[in-house]
């Protein structure tokens, strides 16, 4: 299967420095790709100059206006519609490629993109999803900061949307799938938490009842549906705790000659407790709920990262995400709305 994917190439806080470099690292990983740079044309072959590419897989989308990571998302759908973002899901939404990849200003990504691609039948709104480590190695969670005040029926939307990713993206027949809550008796949380539950238990997915934040780690569960604003306070939480974690183990050993040469000794299982945290191979977080496909890499993603990005994109091209999510969001909670009339 030969797919295209648009790259937002001067998104970010690194742009071409970090955009271009990663597309030929893509390229090289996989020979069933191409892609299509979108951005100042005289930049982006300033940066692909003296490498060595194909012509016929990598090409270049004029666009003369960036989407600032300051700018609000009513100006960059208003006044930015030259911009690379732009252009780049146009050319999403025309079929001239399959996915969009940005780094750029995750509200204005946002917005542009219910806009140009509009979101799925059944789908209220969409939600941004991406996977964390976990003891048993990883868990889908969403919502990330999209919705900070989702309802019910949109926490058990995102729930079906995240179950859908792990099963195809993972190869998992029956992910577990939790709702995060204070607790997890019925009594607790917000109301919306639980009209959420209700619905979810009425589904056919493998829904496990609710979860708390430390569940999120433990290996117990594939996916957890969360409020935007409850998503984002744990991914930041949980990339501040790694990064104390990663200062505290650099101050132990560096204390003086005998830690440091502890520190040679443990080198091996240091390098790779620090593979399996490495949030940077986690980066390519998924706008679920759209028509089409469009991943969102960390602002501040170094290379390693946005490729990451970029193969999460050729991921879910590769099995369909959105046709799927379409085809359960209706069968699942179609289903449910119709018991409920």
């Amino acid at each position: 299967m030969s797919m295209r994917i648009a790259i937002d190439a001067m998104g970010g806080d690194y742009g071409l420095a970090v955009t271009v470099p990663a597309a030929l690292k893509a390229l090289k990983a996989f020979d069933d790709i191409s892609i299509v740079l979108v951005g100042r044309p005289d930049e982006i072959e300033q940066a692909l100059a003296g490498t060595d590419y194909d012509p016929e897989r990598l090409s270049i989308e004029p666009a003369e206006q960036v989407v600032t990571m300051d700018d609000l998302p009513s100006k960059a759908l208003r006044q930015k519609k030259q911009s690379s973002m732009r252009l780049a899901l146009n050319l999403v939404k025309d079929d001239q490629a399959q996915a969009c990849v940005s780094a750029g200003n995750t509200g204005a990504l946002m917005a542009v993109s219910k806009f140009v691609l509009k979101t799925l039948p059944g789908v209220d709104r969409p939600a941004i999803c991406t996977s964390m480590p976990s003891m048993t190695g990883h868990v889908h969670v969403l919502d990330l900061g999209a919705n900070i005040n989702a309802d019910g029926n949109s926490l058990a939307q995102f729930a079906v949307m995240g179950s859908v990713l792990a099963r195809a993206v993972d190869n998992n027949p029956k992910p577990k799938v939790g709702l995060l809550n204070i607790g997890e008796e019925e009594i607790k949380g917000h109301q919306r938490i639980k009209d959420a539950n209700e619905i979810l238990k009425r589904t056919q997915i493998n829904y496990i009842g609710y979860v708390e934040g430390d569940e999120i780690y433990q290996g117990n569960v594939d996916v957890v549906s969360c409020d935007g604003f409850d998503g984002n306070v744990a991914l930041k939480s949980s990339e501040g705790v790694a990064k104390m974690i990663a200062f505290y183990l650099r101050e132990a050993f560096n204390k003086n000659w005998l830690t440091r040469l502890a520190g040679l000794v443990a080198w091996p299982v240091l390098k790779a407790f620090k593979a399996k945290v490495d949030p940077r191979q986690y980066n390519g977080a998924s706008f679920l709920g759209l028509r089409k496909i469009v991943i969102k890499s960390h602002g501040g993603a170094d290379v390693f990262s946005f490729y990451h990005a970029i193969a999460e994109a050729r991921l879910e091209v590769q099995k369909n995400v959105p046709d799927l999510i379409a085809e359960e969001v209706h069968h699942l909670l179609g289903a449910t709305s119709d018991q409920d009339a």
